[in-house]
């Protein structure tokens, strides 16, 4: 569902060369950017001189790490502290049922999809479908269980 978000291009090794062979610093990049030694008046001239050229974002490293491992059980952390957080704001409401449990967690998964992927979609042009798709499911699915789990003992 994510391959539109992650494209291969047959000059992937020419590409990384290049970036190696001109010492670029481990960071993220906007292509074409304004060099700092251009005064802040002339920002939006020197800019309109790229308009209608090819423009770029890169995450540039060093060196590339596998460590699935670790980064799996920091995103399981992070799930598990966000599905705290919304346990803690739906607790706090006397009436609680599933419907709006199920709603509440949808709309966190909404905000989340809203304020980062889609905004940034905004601005880098990219396809955030497979993100709103992800914020959905996964909050729709934390939002049934938790209906379910938080009313047990009201049925």
């Amino acid at each position: 569902m994510h391959g539109s978000q992650l494209s291969y291009t047959s000059s992937q090794d020419a590409i990384l060369e290049c970036l190696k062979e001109n010492n670029l610093s481990e960071g993220s990049y906007f292509l074409p950017t304004v060099s700092p030694d251009i005064p802040s008046s002339e920002h939006m001239d020197y800019m309109e001189k790229f308009v209608g050229k090819p423009w770029a974002t890169i995450s540039y490293h060093n060196s590339m790490k596998m460590n699935m491992g670790m980064n799996m059980f920091r995103a399981f952390v992070v799930n598990v502290v966000a599905v705290l957080l919304l346990c803690y704001l739906l607790l706090g409401n006397p009436n609680l049922n599933f419907k709006m449990v199920l709603i509440s967690s949808l709309l966190v998964g909404l905000i989340s999809y809203l304020t980062v992927p889609y905004l940034n979609s905004i601005w880098f042009e990219t396809n955030t479908m497979p993100d709103l798709i992800d914020a959905l499911v996964q909050w729709g699915l934390c939002g049934a269980f938790l209906g379910w789990f938080l009313n047990r003992d009201k049925a």
